[in-house]
């Protein structure tokens, strides 16, 4: 499957040819860049379990999150070139390493590519599922090369604010963009399918969308509107993942609203929302999350 070209993969449709070497609005060319392929084990418990997640971090993202949780190698330049070959080797790995599944992270831009290595897995053997960790800013378009590949989608539903996304990421069309990302992974996945897993003691989800929203300061009311949304859309053939860890960095120290931490009582009353719209499909943080560290190192282990 070869790259898209004049690449249009995200809805910025950059157009340049990043087969040729141009590098688009993802900061990234048509070669596979890495920071980190390892286990993690601060995903949902169900993705991660006991032996972790087979997590691969890939460079470069077409968001560009003022706020960014992972912003080295999101925005900088912190990342190794590999080859397609390698990239299917990482897969084995982290599989005879223990993994519970393969989990791609921030992947879209590398998206054509992505398919292939998991064709080539599959067809020597490779059965462990592949979860793909997005932020939701891709086209449908893109998603569909992924059909039949994919076993569990994490997707990021950041807002439905147009004003909030335009500002925070520079992406004021996120909004529509994201819910027809997520309605395009839904059609492929299906309601959730949980199995029991050697080695764990609670059962692994196997197949579906968990579907994720960091809170930020200042938005609850969008959260809620969020919340909402993904209940009346999908009802509980979903999870949705209620995180309140956002950690403000330096490039928002001097942010009027984003340069603090999240009030426990604004995620209180998340959760309180979800409780009453009748969620019971819901995976919430307990407090102290924020002084957590999920951010592993970027340092090229298992690349």
């Amino acid at each position: 499957m070869k790259m898209t070209e004049p690449c249009k993969l995200c809805p910025r449709a950059c157009g340049v040819s990043r087969a040729e070497g141009e590098k688009g609005a993802c900061g990234e060319s048509a070669v596979i860049r890495l920071a980190r392929a390892a286990l993690h084990f601060w995903e949902e418990p169900c993705i991660s379990g006991t032996k972790g997640s087979g997590a691969v971090f890939f460079s470069g993202c077409q968001l560009r999150c003022v706020y960014c949780q992972n912003q080295p190698i999101a925005h900088g330049s912190v990342g190794k070139e590999i080859s397609f070959s390698r990239l299917v080797d990482i897969f084995f790995e982290l599989r005879d390493k223990g993994a519970n599944n393969i989990n791609l992270v921030t992947p879209d831009h590398f998206i054509p590519q992505i398919a292939e290595a998991i064709d080539e897995a599959k067809k020597n053997g490779f059965s462990l599922p592949f979860v793909y960790n997005t932020g939701s800013y891709v086209t449908v378009e893109a998603l569909r090369m992924l059909d039949g590949r994919i076993d569990i989608y994490l997707p990021d539903l950041k807002y439905l604010d147009e004003v909030h996304a335009g500002e925070y990421s520079g992406a004021p069309d996120y909004p529509g963009v994201a819910k027809a990302a997520l309605q395009e992974m839904y059609r492929q996945v299906g309601a959730v399918q949980f199995t029991q897993v050697p080695g764990e003691e609670e059962p692994m989800l196997r197949r579906g969308m968990v579907v994720r929203h960091l809170l930020l300061p200042g938005a609850l009311a969008d959260a809620k509107r969020i919340v909402a949304y993904l209940y009346d859309t999908y009802g509980d053939d979903i999870y949705i993942s209620l995180m309140s860890q956002y950690t403000p960095g330096e490039a928002v120290a001097g942010h009027p609203v984003l340069h603090r931490r999240v009030r426990r009582k604004d995620y209180d009353a998340l959760v309180d929302e979800a409780l009453q719209l009748g969620i019971e499909n819901a995976f919430i943080q307990e407090g102290g999350a924020a002084d957590e560290s999920f951010i592993p190192a970027f340092d090229y282990e298992g690349v």
